[in-house]
C-alpha cells in the first residue's frame, strides 16, 4: 500500500492544477466583465464556444497519454512541456495587452484555448498516472482523496489570494499578482512530482483502442451520465458565485470568506468520506453527499442582502458534502475501468475531462447570457431577482438527475463494494 508521504509528492501536482481551475470559471468572467467592460451575453457565448471546442480534444489527449505511458520519460515530458504552456497562456489571461470588446474577446479565447489545452494535457496524465498506482479498490480512493485533498488547498489559494489582492491593489494589479504566484507555485509542483512522486505502473498498449471503447461498457457509460449532470449541478453555483455574493447578499468584500470555509470545510471532510465509502460503498455515501447539497442550495435560495452567518453556514454545508463530489466519482471511474482495459485509463479519463469541461460549457454558456436576457446586470442588485434560481435551483435539478441516473447502484451491490 501506498505510504502517506508518497502519496503527498504524488499529490502536490493538484495544487497548481486547481488554483488554475477555479478562477478561469469564476475570477476570469467577473474580472472581463466587471473591469473591462465586456458585455455578460458576449462574454457567455465567447466562454460556451471556447469550451466546446476545447472538450472535442480531450479523447485525443487521452489516447496520446496512454501512447507516451510506453516509454520511460513520455509522460514526464508531456507534463513539463505542458506546464510552461499553462504558465504562459494563464498569464496572458489575467494581464491582457488589448483594450475594447472585441479584441478583448479574442485574447480571451486565444488565452483560454492555450490554458485549456494545457490544463487537460497535465490533468488527464495526472488522472491516469494515479488510476495506475494502484489495483487495490479501497486504496484508489485514498490516492483520489490525497490529490483532491492537496487540490483544494489549491482552491482555497485561488480564493482568498486573487479576492485579497484585488480589493487592495485593484483588480488588474491583483489579478496579474496572482498569475504570477501560480506560476512560481506550478514550477515547484511540478518539479516535486515528477522528481519524488511513485511511478504509475507501465503496461501494454492493447492494439485496438480508440475513444469507442470506453463507451463499450454499460457500467462506464451509466457512469458518464451520472457525471455529467453532477458536475453541471457543480459548476452552476461555481460560475455564479461572484455575482451571488455580490448581488443578492451585497457583501463582495466577504467573498474570499465563503469561499475559504466551503473548500476548508470540504478538504477537512475527504478523509471521513473516505472512510464512510470503505463501510458503506462509494456510490451510496456519494448520494448522501449529494442530500446534504441540495438542502444547503435550497436554503440559498431564500438569502437575501446581509444574510452573512446563513450564507457562511450554507457554505459550510455544502462544503462538507464536496468532500464526496471530490473524493468518489474519480475512484468510482478507475473501478468500473474493466481489467483488460487497464493500459487505457488516459483514454477513459480522457472522455471523463471532457464531460467536465462540457457541464463547465453549459453552466457559464448558458447561465450567463439567460440571466442577461432576464434583465441581470452586474453590480446592480435590483436586476438580480432570478440569480437566486439559478445559483441554488437548478443547480438541484441536476443533482436529481445524477441521483436517478446512479440510484440502481444505490440499492445494490453490483458495482463497488467500497
Amino acid at each position: 500500500m501506498l505510504d502517506s508521504a508518497a502519496l503527498s509528492r504524488y499529490g502536490a501536482l493538484s495544487l497548481p492544477l486547481a488554483m488554475a481551475m477555479l478562477p478561469v470559471y469564476m475570477v476570469a468572467p467577473k474580472f472581463y466583465a466587471d473591469t473591462l467592460g465586456v458585455s455578460l451575453s458576449a462574454l457567455g457565448i465567447c466562454l460556451l464556444l471556447v469550451r466546446l471546442f476545447d472538450t472535442v480534444q480531450d479523447p485525443l489527449i487521452g489516447r496520446w497519454v496512454d501512447t507516451l505511458s510506453r516509454y520511460r520519460h513520455g509522460w514526464s515530458i508531456l507534463i513539463m512541456g505542458a506546464a510552461f504552456l499553462l504558465a504562459l497562456g494563464f498569464i496572458a489571461l489575467f494581464i491582457p495587452a488589448v483594450t475594447g470588446e472585441v479584441p478583448l474577446l479574442i485574447w480571451l479565447s486565444l488565452s483560454l484555448v492555450v490554458v485549456y489545452t494545457a490544463h487537460s494535457l497535465i490533468n488527464i496524465c495526472y488522472l491516469a498516472w494515479g488510476a495506475r498506482l494502484t489495483d487495490d479498490v479501497a486504496g484508489r480512493a485514498r490516492v483520489t482523496a490525497w490529490r483532491e485533498a492537496i487540490g483544494v488547498i489549491g482552491v482555497v489559494l485561488a480564493s482568498v489570494l486573487p479576492a485579497y489582492w484585488a480589493s487592495t491593489q485593484g483588480a488588474s494589479t491583483g489579478y496579474a499578482w496572482f498569475a504570477y504566484c501560480f506560476v512560481a507555485v506550478l514550477l515547484v509542483t511540478t518539479f516535486i512530482t515528477l522528481k519524488f512522486a511513485p511511478r504509475p505502473a507501465q503496461v501494454a498498449l492493447p492494439s485496438h483502442s480508440n475513444w469507442k471503447v470506453p463507451l463499450a461498457d454499460a457500467t462506464v457509460r451509466r457512469l458518464y451520465v451520472f457525471y455529467f449532470f453532477n458536475a453541471t449541478s457543480v459548476a452552476l453555483p461555481a460560475t455564479l458565485i461572484l455575482f451571488y455574493v455580490d448581488d443578492v447578499l451585497q457583501t463582495p468584500d466577504l467573498t474570499g470568506l465563503f469561499l475559504a470555509v466551503y473548500f476548508l470545510s470540504g478538504l477537512c471532510t475527504l478523509p471521513l468520506w473516505v472512510k464512510f465509502a470503505d463501510r458503506v460503498t462509494k456510490v451510496r455515501a456519494w448520494a448522501f453527499g449529494a442530500i446534504m447539497a441540495s438542502a444547503a442550495l435550497v436554503w440559498a435560495a431564500t438569502l437575501g442582502q446581509g444574510d452573512v452567518i446563513a450564507y457562511a453556514t450554507i457554505c459550510a454545508v455544502a462544503g462538507a458534502a464536496l468532500g464526496a463530489d471530490l473524493a468518489l466519482p474519480p475512484a468510482m471511474l478507475a473501478d468500473a475501468i474493466p481489467p483488460q482495459q487497464r493500459s487505457s485509463t488516459g483514454l477513459y479519463f480522457g472522455v471523463w475531462a471532457l464531460i467536465a469541461k462540457f457541464s463547465l460549457a453549459i453552466a457559464a454558456g448558458v447561465s450567463l447570457p439567460t440571466l442577461a436576457w432576464l434583465g441581470y446586470q452586474p453590480g446592480n442588485p435590483i436586476t438580480a431577482s432570478t440569480l437566486p434560481l439559478w445559483y441554488a435551483i437548478l443547480p438541484i435539478t441536476f443533482k436529481l438527475g445524477a441521483l436517478i441516473v446512479i440510484k440502481p447502484w444505490c440499492l445494490s451491490h453490483s458495482f463497488v463494494t467500497s
